[in-house]
């Protein structure tokens, strides 16, 4: 299986996708999933800094400078963090990351979650499709709330 890295913003909607083979770490195409984003960042300010929510497997000091680099707060839960907060408050629950969410809903497309295609071109493609039609979506579903009067 293909290793697919997204960029999201704060609702889920994917803004940037990386894909490579299944033998290549997360964190080394990190720089590459920032960089595809198409859109420009507004500039971050200390009143509203731009975060970064990462897992244990970009747990590196690597990634720390990178996203120090690109101006973003990296908010990474380190090795054992999740298994201490739960030891210390049984009724604690862990936090699921929105990219969660974006991964569900880019397998909801049958093509990428058995991948059917042989090119790696055409398997890219069907992920910019299926990112492009979750955003088409959420931009509708907020649309239409908008529209709502109350």
């Amino acid at each position: 299986m293909p290793t697919q890295i997204l960029g999201h913003s704060r609702a889920g909607v994917p803004i940037g996708l990386c894909h490579e083979g299944a033998n290549r770490h997360d964190m080394k195409l990190l720089e590459a999933t920032l960089a595809s984003t198409p859109i420009a960042r507004p500039i971050p300010t200390n009143e509203q800094p731009h975060g970064l929510c990462l897992d244990r497997g970009y747990d590196y000091d690597a990634v720390r400078q990178l996203a120090a680099q690109q101006h973003l707060e990296p908010h990474i839960r380190t090795r054992g963090q999740e298994l201490a907060e739960k030891v210390r408050d049984p009724t604690w629950r862990a936090r699921r990351w929105v990219v969660e969410a974006c991964h569900a809903w880019m397998n909801r497309n049958r093509a990428l979650l058995i991948r059917w295609s042989k090119k790696t071109e055409n398997h890219a493609a069907l992920m910019q499709l299926a990112a492009g039609l979750i955003a088409l979506k959420k931009a509708h579903a907020a649309t239409l709330a908008a529209a709502q009067p109350g």
